[in-house]
């Protein structure tokens, strides 16, 4: 296939009917760009751009913003056609929406069911339970109040970018995951000697805090007071690198752009580090079991397990669209168990 034209390019973006595929196929991404919301370009190998057009592409760039526009197109207008499939809502992070390039989780679920999807590459809990206006809740509600006569579950996706990217409390650029780790006593090797406890406490009890409200603003409204709400605290990633056949090199992000980055100058290195990422994973579930034991209705996804291999991830916090694909098959498992077919 040659070369399209800009036009073409831009044509293709605005048709929700485009696959992901075909846009991939004509896209790159932003050098350097931010590392928890990659940002496309048209790739200039394969679209025909003059010199501003690629000065105001560099300056623009396609995200969250493009993804969440084109689903929910569809969404609509599978309502509008009358789709009879079950409506879900979904707020969360890159695990439920991932730009273009992998087909992450929703995009999986999108098969079997109609997801509303509000999620955002790179959002936090933070964002979404306290944030702006738009955000801060008043999002994912206006969906469920909006959809209240069809919806069957809300997916909740949240608290790894509180983890590993940077601290939104503190405002200081640092990545929380910095703050967590440390360098153990003389002598100490586990997994638990190179954290931080208070401070990883200190953290699970923000995101408890985070996600009992997002349960108790659900039920705050009669018509969702026994809504299936599902939650998930991920997988125990592979920080790179791994091992010599660690082949992750992703067009998105610097190889260690949010795991190894944050190890190296601890001097943490090998498994050690998949260790303690096991620990902190361990530690949200723990959390999240907590918060469902408060509620019969809130179900915890687990998804430990589900990419075992390095070959499972695209890079070292989201899978490979087959490795994404067995974290859905997670969801629909616990979705016809809760809500049947």
């Amino acid at each position: 296939m040659g070369k399209i034209s800009y036009a073409q390019y831009v044509e293709l973006l605005m048709d929700p009917d485009t696959p992901d595929e075909v846009i991939a196929a004509f896209s790159t991404f932003l050098p350097d760009g931010p590392a928890f919301n990659p940002t496309l370009v048209p790739d200039p190998e394969r679209v025909e751009m003059t010199a501003d057009q690629i000065e105001a592409e560099s300056a623009m760039g396609i995200g969250n913003g493009l993804a969440r526009w084109r689903r929910s197109r569809r969404f609509e207008r599978a309502l509008r056609a009358g789709d009879a499939r079950d409506v879900i809502v979904a707020e969360g992070d890159s695990w439920f929406q991932f730009p273009i390039f992998i087909r992450e989780t929703v995009s999986h679920l999108n098969e079997p069911y109609l997801v509303n999807c509000l999620s955002s590459a790179g959002d936090t809990a933070r964002n979404m339970v306290y944030g702006p206006p738009g955000r801060g809740g008043r999002e994912y509600m206006a969906a469920l109040d909006k959809h209240a006569d069809r919806v069957r579950a809300f997916l909740f996706s949240a608290a790894g970018n509180d983890i590993i990217g940077e601290d939104e409390e503190a405002g200081d650029g640092t990545p929380v995951l910095r703050k967590i780790l440390r360098r153990p006593a003389p002598g100490a090797r586990g997994p638990e000697d190179h954290i931080d406890s208070a401070e990883l406490d200190r953290r699970i009890a923000f995101l408890e805090t985070a996600y009992g409200r997002v349960v108790a603003t659900i039920r705050e409204r009669a018509a969702f007071r026994t809504l299936p709400i599902l939650v998930h605290g991920y997988d125990v990633p592979f920080p790179h690198p791994w091992d010599a056949d660690d082949r992750r090199s992703p067009v998105w992000a610097s190889k260690d752009r949010w795991l190894g980055s944050a190890f190296a100058p601890l001097g943490i290195e090998g498994g050690l580090r998949r260790e303690i990422l096991a620990v902190l994973i361990d530690q949200l579930y723990a959390m999240l079991e907590r918060v469902a034991a408060q509620d019969p209705h809130v179900h915890v996804v687990d998804c430990r397990g589900a990419l075992p291999r390095v070959t499972d991830w695209a890079d070292e916090i989201h899978g490979t669209t087959d490795g994404f694909a067995a974290v859905a098959g997670r969801f629909h498992a616990k979705l016809v168990e809760v809500i049947g077919r």
